[in-house]
């Protein structure tokens, strides 16, 4: 009996269409409970500097200690899901962050929350490689941007509920106590995983498993020659480093640009952020998926050139929101950069992963995963910090206002690498389907 179920499991049998969207559903609310625990600092920012006496460095190498272990972890983390299971691997990461973030209302000090947030970063590192790899086992190359768009709706989903649910629960109850109620749902969900999901053949979605046991994993150093021999890859990479830049340095610090320059409190931000980057952003980074995957059966660079376009178009608005005075322009010319926010992370993971060997998919996720957060999560809201601090004796309580200005500009540059990756897109991909495992 027990030796039958191992056989049907090891086949990928038990994938039938309605586990394959089931599964993709749980991975997906891991992925916005993993968001949720990362940005909840975000909408916490202004009461923690006033409670701690913190300066915005300060709560810039919150982000910045974060982004390093995050980053530089999800590595090896990577290997060992490219050679065990990869489910396992994701339970033990979200029993990490969930219950560190827990831990991250009983903190006193700035280096004990320091501490706590380093550990959060820990946890994280482990959940979203073996993810996107199980996706790309359960989804063909044809349906993947979809389904990697849609586990990319955790971040709206995540930023919607951190935002929405940290920012009343702050204001009714204290920025402490919001750590605890985000927390403390995800030790259960965790269980849940571990004893619902199951082990996808690795390649199952190409029919590829033939190699599935003829050949160990490849080193990290030897995964990240590979992709920096496909031009594409090194595009995907700058292109989604730039625009993570930009795009967690706005979102960290939208929170307190709108107490300081705009007067509202944290509920009516939390209220007003969860609704614009949950619906608008949600909406974005589903559609780019399904466009991308729809142009993209007729011309393999629409997977790029859907992405660079949206980054040329909400610039703009992005730029107008920290030059509006008015407050109700400011949020609805948010609303565009928004939806553009995230959308590149559906065509840049499903690419990547096409981009990557089977056996390097999970470690590939992270390599990219590793440059976007190391600079993007890692200096991005550090960078807006240090600038809006170093601006506050010229411009005051405005500062952080044109600290925010600043890092724009590089959004565009961003587009300008998606457009260059389209034009050796094809030829990767052929690449590496041309290889072995």
């Amino acid at each position: 009996m027990t030796e039958n179920i191992a056989a049907d499991t090891s086949q990928g049998s038990f994938i039938t269409p309605a586990y394959r969207r089931y599964a993709l559903g749980i991975l997906t609310v891991v992925y916005s409970v993993n968001y949720v625990d990362r940005q909840i600092l975000s909408i916490l920012l202004e009461p923690i500097k006033i409670d701690l006496s913190l300066s915005d460095t300060q709560l810039g190498l919150l982000f910045t200690t974060f982004g390093i272990f995050y980053a530089t972890l999800g590595l090896p983390i990577a290997m060992l899901a490219d050679r065990t299971n990869r489910r396992n691997v994701i339970t033990a990461s979200m029993t990490i962050f969930s219950g560190m973030t827990a831990v991250c209302a009983f903190v006193t000090s700035f280096w004990q929350l320091m501490v706590a947030r380093i550990l959060v970063g820990v946890g994280e590192a482990g959940s979203s490689p073996p993810s996107h790899s199980m996706i790309a086992d359960l989804y063909e190359p044809k349906t993947r941007a979809t389904a990697l768009a849609i586990f990319s709706l955790g971040v709206n989903i995540g930023i919607f509920i951190g935002f929405l649910v940290g920012g009343f629960v702050a204001q009714w109850f204290g920025w402490r106590m919001a750590f605890l109620v985000v927390g403390l749902p995800g030790l259960a969900l965790a269980l849940l995983v571990h004893f619902t999901l199951k082990e996808p053949p690795r390649g199952h979605s190409e029919g590829r498993t033939d190699h599935q046991d003829k050949e160990e994993a490849p080193g990290i150093m030897e995964v990240l020659r590979f992709l920096l021999t496909q031009p594409a890859f090194r595009h995907i990479a700058a292109g989604a480093t730039l625009v993570s830049f930009v795009g967690y340095g706005a979102v960290a610090w939208l929170p307190p640009f709108l107490v300081r320059s705009h007067g509202m409190e944290v509920g009516n931000i939390g209220l007003a952020l969860s609704l614009i980057i949950g619906i608008a952003g949600g909406l974005g980074t589903y559609g780019a998926g399904f466009l991308a995957d729809k142009l993209g059966q007729k011309d393999i660079r629409w997977y790029m050139w859907v992405v660079a376009a949206a980054g040329v178009i909400a610039f703009p608005f992005g730029f107008s929101v920290y030059l509006s005075e008015d407050l109700s322009w400011t949020l609805a010319l948010f609303i565009v950069p928004a939806a553009a926010g995230a959308l590149y992370l559906g065509p840049s993971l499903a690419m990547t992963q096409g981009l990557a060997r089977l056996k390097m998919r999970a470690a590939a996720s992270a390599l990219l995963l590793f440059i976007l957060n190391i600079i993007g999560l890692g200096l991005g809201p550090q960078a807006v910090g240090i600038v809006s601090d170093l601006l506050e004796p010229t411009y005051g309580a405005e500062s952080l206002r044109y600290a925010l200005l600043v890092m724009t500009p590089l959004g565009l540059w961003g587009s300008l690498h998606f457009f260059l990756a389209a034009r050796t897109l094809g030829d990767g991909l052929e690449r590496a389907k041309a290889l072995p495992a």
